[in-house]
């Protein structure tokens, strides 16, 4: 990416600006969704406004614009120099699009809106955000409607974190996971359930936080570019070009929660720490797409952390740390329990089956509230129908419905959840593909060896951040376009040796 043309180190400038004020405001929702006094929220929402509206303003700049025309003038950039350039062009003329007032007026929403949502989920209030997610669905129709090219309001907020995906393709792979998906949840919960008892015994904070800990810094997870927090909803943010920060959340008599939310975000920050150091401050220095990204978290948390080879490894150092409550556990046990299956109500907590379908039941919400088929004080009702139609259960309070997420509490209702089952499936897509190329994989996770994995995914998908659109980093590194089969070809197994089926 490097060019000594005084032109072309000016847009390099420029894009390193983009990405610093973009640095500063996660720095900013990184410090809100941990350690900033609640009473503070009014002030952080109007900072974080205030910031957007700075970086809009530098997004559309004529300066920047006439040095985008510069270079793409030009006939001797390198293809890595042109992709960069067409995703600056991209963003620049969807940046100019949406007036300055409407970002900064929606980003405000957003932190405040977060803030009414901290204060109602534990109240189970949901009276309390309804305000809120009224105006949320009209700045995000208001936004969409900038984008009159998308018929469907959906197919922009889908395109705009998952590059050349639209909603019909979308609805395509999802017809496709439950057609498999419904009948073999059904099989599993109908056959013996494995024993959990031992799951829901304490386990200090402190204990459950080092154990994950280790485990990240074995993936290749780097403390000396991250750190790792506490937060309401785990997530994985990046504050700089070496800062990749992950948190998580401890329930001292759940042994899986913490476990998997650090591994899960471990998994976000191994890509984004794997990105060519040289497209970093560019517009080709993150994650392809929310789907790609969704990949690596459910393929380290899943594929890897749920493996039987995984606890080969790691079952005895499990028991070391928890001797107590580990005594009477056997390794067969201990596996069949992180992988049990039961239809549950929160989708962070449920298992690889059953997960697709709270994923597929919000995204349909979202699609009913933008085609103003749902109204937002008929969400809670709307939300217990569907849970009880896809899922058999339904929830005994808001808390533990509606109110679970908090994507919808940021202030945008559209294309968040789509990308989560979209990474399941080019999990096992990727997955299978470096197995294809390192046919011992599974020997190595079971000798807590995890290098050849990293190695391979860095090299086929980390490394080249956004310098190829999702559906060509995917076809170059397995092969094939997206395809939902080698995902379902991995549940079935799995789970018919789990449940003998």
């Amino acid at each position: 990416m490097t060019n000594n043309d005084t032109a072309w180190q000016a847009l390099q400038a420029h894009w390193q600006e983009l990405a610093d004020l973009s640095g500063i405001g996660a720095l900013l929702g990184w410090d809100q969704s941990t350690y900033m006094p609640r009473a503070s929220a009014g002030g952080r929402a109007r900072q974080r406004a205030l910031l957007s509206g700075l970086h809009h303003a530098r997004a559309t700049d004529a300066a920047y614009g006439r040095l985008l025309d510069a270079a793409e003038r030009r006939t001797d950039l390198t293809p890595e120099q042109g992709r960069a350039v067409q995703l600056a062009r991209k963003h620049f003329e969807d940046a100019a699009r949406v007036p300055a007032a409407f970002v900064t007026t929606w980003t405000q929403h957003g932190g405040e809106s977060y803030s009414a949502w901290v204060a109602a989920r534990p109240a189970n209030d949901f009276a309390r955000v309804v305000p809120y997610l009224e105006k949320s669905l009209d700045l995000s129709r208001q936004a969409a409607a900038f984008f009159p090219e998308f018929s469907d309001p959906m197919d922009y907020f889908v395109d705009q974190s998952d590059e050349g995906m639209n909603a019909t393709r979308v609805d395509a792979v999802f017809a496709e996971l439950r057609a498999t998906l419904v009948p073999l949840v059904e099989a599993v919960t109908n056959a013996p359930a494995p024993r959990t008892d031992f799951l829901h015994r304490h386990y200090p904070q402190d204990a459950q936080l080092r154990f994950g800990e280790d485990v990240i810094r074995a993936y290749g997870y780097d403390f000396d570019r991250g750190r790792q927090d506490l937060t309401h909803h785990p997530f994985m943010t990046r504050l700089g070009e070496r800062d990749v920060r992950i948190t998580t959340r401890v329930k001292p008599h759940d042994l899986t929660e913490c476990l998997y939310s650090t591994l899960h975000e471990a998994g976000h920050a191994l890509y984004e720490q794997g990105v060519d150091d040289a497209y970093l401050g560019t517009p080709l220095g993150q994650g392809a797409s929310a789907g790609v990204h969704e990949s690596q978290s459910r393929l380290w948390e899943n594929l890897v952390g749920r493996s039987r080879a995984f606890w080969a490894a790691y079952f005895g150092k499990f028991r070391d740390a928890f001797p107590e409550q580990l005594h009477d556990v056997t390794e067969e046990e201990l596996y069949r329990a992180v992988n049990v299956v039961s239809r549950s109500l929160i989708r962070t907590d449920a298992d690889e089956l059953t997960y697709n379908l709270h994923v597929i039941t919000r995204y349909e919400l979202e699609r009913q509230l933008l085609s103003g088929r749902l109204a937002v004080r008929d969400l809670a009702d709307a939300w217990h129908a569907a849970y009880e139609q896809n899922l058999g259960v339904r929830a005994p309070s808001d808390e533990d419905g509606v109110l679970q997420d908090v994507h919808w509490y940021f202030g945008q209702i559209g294309g968040a959840f789509q990308g989560y089952t979209l990474g399941n499936v080019l999990s096992a897509q990727f997955y299978a593909a470096a197995q294809a190329a390192h046919p011992t994989l599974d020997a190595d996770i079971a000798r807590g060896e995890f290098g050849r994995l990293h190695g391979w995914l860095r090299e086929h998908v980390y490394a080249h951040g956004r310098r190829f659109t999702p559906d060509e980093l995917v076809q170059r590194a397995t092969g094939e376009a997206l395809s939902a089969r080698p995902y379902l070809t991995y549940l079935r197994g799995k789970y018919s040796e789990l449940y003998s089926l």
